[in-house]
């Protein structure tokens, strides 16, 4: 186990760190493959690549992407709420990236399937990652076995909470079921660097913090389990 704790003043200086990490891979090694999270903890970082693409013109055009999770059954009101449209419009529409090796997981890559798909490209660099309240990572809930590949999970009432406020503000409008990448293939990357950031994210960072093994109550220390992990603060999370 290499966990590394860094602790920034605010998210934006989040954002840039990770984000100078991403730029350094896709300078270093253009063929470079990533893990992506949607969500509000990676936004900053997305601002920084866009920003840095639009000033320096870092070539994204030979890398690819697999996006963590999906949901299943969107309402067509809240199309603007799947996680491809979160991609494209905060990342994908504003660098040279191909969008035809951006992918994401959907109900036919269930199992190993979309771990077979990535292995068609180089071995994931860096997986890029936030974090439930309750210790969720992608949508691996609470009780997510540690060899868990890309299944359907039926979102928790917390989780769904947490996302009302993207869908009215009415946890009725929120899909209970998604797609997620499984904690297994999640591991498989180089490099994990997980963002968690304000005060509700407290007590997931300390479990990881004082975990000696995985506890499937809390699927952040699968975490324990890889030998290099980068985890992102802010000030607020103790």
């Amino acid at each position: 186990m290499s966990i590394r704790y860094i602790k920034c003043t605010d998210i934006n200086r989040v954002g840039q760190q990770v984000g100078q990490l991403l730029i350094n891979q896709v300078k270093r090694e253009p063929h470079s493959s990533f893990i992506l999270a949607t969500g509000s903890s990676p936004i900053t970082t997305y601002k920084i690549l866009v920003q840095d693409h639009q000033i320096n013109h870092t070539d994204w055009s030979k890398t690819t992407t697999f996006n963590l999770d999906e949901y299943l059954g969107l309402n067509e009101k809240y199309a603007q709420q799947s996680y491809r449209y979160f991609m494209d419009e905060n990342l994908f529409n504003h660098i040279n990236i191909d969008k035809a090796r951006t992918y994401f997981p959907n109900q036919s890559l269930i199992g190993s399937k979309y771990q077979e798909l990535m292995q068609r490209y180089p071995r994931i660099a860096i997986a890029i990652l936030g974090v439930g309240n309750n210790g969720h990572i992608a949508f691996n809930e609470p009780g997510t076995p540690i060899d868990s590949w890309t299944h359907i999970v039926n979102l928790t009432a917390s989780s769904r909470q947490a996302n009302a406020r993207f869908f009215d503000n009415d946890i009725h409008n929120v899909p209970t079921q998604a797609v997620t990448m499984g904690l297994k293939e999640i591991l498989q990357a180089n490099q994990i660097i997980l963002i968690a950031t304000g005060k509700a994210k407290s007590e997931a960072i300390q479990h990881l913090k004082y975990a000696q093994k995985f506890d499937p109550n809390w699927p952040i220390t699968a975490l324990t389990l890889h030998n290099d992990v980068i985890v992102f603060t802010d000030a607020l999370i103790d």
